[in-house]
């Protein structure tokens, strides 16, 4: 495996800060330097369009996010909680990200690495080579070239935005070039260290990535993982969003809408399985991104039971709440003591495939919604928002959402966010974000194995720590405070 290299230098390939195996890194190297190996051969396009279109080197988002959010409880003393509790080696991420401990990933665990550092960083590691190395190709014009580079850091862009909303404090404008980011990588070399960037240094490299790239995207996309115009202005939107600039952020949803704009109806669906397009051609999603971690949430202790909070936010005449959560006993018999309902999108949609992280036209709705509201368009906020509840809502118990005005609107906006979004990441990153306003400021509580837990608003606990795992390997990874 791996080991650290006592200068504080990196070795393999430049991307040790990912804790991928010897064995990827390895064949990442030998891929590239392919000479006449069938159809791929060094220094021609085709070899990084089949990097590129490899959705297992790009469809990885956060998985671990959840895990922390107010949309799952566990029910204390059930079996659920204590199948958890009897099985540390398998599941201690599950609790301690539960519990917002400041280790998520102990070294002794049988999960030692975090799978979404990992991923992620995996994701930027592709990109980088084909970014630096597809204009050296010798088959290909720039005019060629541009639309690869372009897709590369669309994903690029979108791998560091997640980084920095997990691994670093929330975008604040007076704090955020002194806020530790994440270490910045966008040259594969042998050797360099992975000192961490801050967060505006982060932020400002996503938002350069993202304006290279969208004048040389595709106009369309074939599938919801490639790229195209309506992906790059969806995740601009996005990254505006969360610096807190909504002005930005629904010029730029606008953007994304003007390119694709569908959303799916649910309001006759009654079964999933059959009627739910998989995520790959998904209509609704901009870039496809699968929260993926060391075990699916469909099934066993590591199921989702959703909050009582967040069931109440739902309502039962929420094809959200009918179509993506199911009953204990779907999930074990055992469970059937915790009550409530359990997440199950993944179970009943396309075998695990569509717990999609990645920008979506819905999302790119309710971001134009909340500039409104913030902005004194009550009416205009909640008319988008009824545009997408409407498809939402089982058909005949549909009724117009109404404000009362701005602020009334502005709630209304952000529990439909929780709706559209339950179990898929950007929860957790509106708690955060929204920590920034009194008014939207919440202390979670919640009891495991008999002790009580406690996050504080403004918790240093709203940010993850990077795992002991990869600062053994990279020992100048600054530790976040706990």
């Amino acid at each position: 495996m791996l080991t650290s290299n006592p200068a504080n230098m990196r070795t393999i390939n430049g991307v040790k800060l990912a804790g991928l195996s010897l064995i990827f890194l390895t064949a990442c190297s030998k891929y590239t330097d392919i000479k006449t190996q069938g159809a791929l051969v060094n220094g021609k396009l085709d070899n990084y369009s089949l990097l590129l279109n490899s959705t297992s080197n790009f469809a990885a988002g956060p998985s671990i996010c959840d895990y922390a959010s107010d949309d799952i409880q566990l029910v204390d003393g059930s079996n659920q909680q204590k199948e958890l509790a009897a099985n540390t080696l398998s599941y201690d991420y599950y609790m301690n990200a539960y519990t917002w401990q400041p280790t998520i990933y102990a070294i002794a665990s049988a999960n030692y690495q975090d799978y979404t550092w990992s991923n992620l960083y995996n994701s930027v590691t592709i990109a980088n080579i084909i970014v630096n190395e597809v204009p050296t190709v010798d088959d290909a014009t720039p005019a060629q070239q541009e639309p690869v580079i372009a897709q590369a850091l669309v994903h690029r862009a979108d791998a560091y935005l997640s980084l920095v909303n997990v691994y670093s404090k929330p975008y604040n404008r007076t704090t955020a070039g002194a806020d530790l980011g994440v270490p910045l990588v966008l040259v594969q070399t042998t050797t360099q260290p992975l000192v961490r960037a801050s967060v505006q240094t982060v932020y400002d490299q996503i938002l350069s990535d993202l304006r290279r790239a969208i004048p040389s995207l595709p106009p369309t996309q074939n599938f919801s993982f490639i790229p195209s115009k309506a992906s790059g202005y969806g995740v601009l939107a996005r990254c505006f969003f969360y610096m807190n600039m909504y002005d930005s952020a629904a010029r730029y949803a606008d953007s994304a809408l003007a390119y694709k704009a569908t959303v799916l109806d649910l309001s006759t669906v009654t079964d999933p399985a059959m009627s739910y397009p998989q995520y790959f051609n998904n209509p609704e999603i901009l870039l496809a991104k699968q929260a993926r971690g060391y075990s699916g949430t469909t099934y066993g202790p590591a199921t989702f039971r959703l909050s009582d909070t967040l069931l109440h936010v739902l309502g039962d005449d929420d094809q959200r709440y009918n179509l993506y959560t199911t009953t204990p006993e779907n999930i074990s018999f055992d469970y059937t003591d915790a009550g409530g309902r359990f997440f199950f999108m993944e179970g009943n949609v396309s075998n695990y495939n569509n717990r999609n992280v990645g920008v979506t036209v819905p999302e790119m709705m309710l971001i134009k919604a909340e500039y409104l509201a913030r902005t004194g368009s009550a009416n205009a906020a909640m008319d988008l928002v009824n545009q997408l509840r409407i498809k939402r809502i089982k058909q005949g118990s549909y009724v117009a959402l109404t404000a009362t005005n701005a602020d009334d609107a502005l709630v209304k906006v952000i529990q439909e966010r929780q709706r559209e979004f339950f179990c898929r990441m950007l929860r957790w990153w509106d708690l955060r974000r929204l920590n920034s306003e009194a008014r939207f400021q919440t202390t979670i509580t919640r009891r495991f194995n008999g002790t009580t837990y406690t996050l504080a608003r403004n918790s240093n606990r709203y940010v993850f720590p990077i795992s002991e795992y990869n600062r053994r390997l990279n020992p100048e990874i600054e530790q976040n405070p706990r």
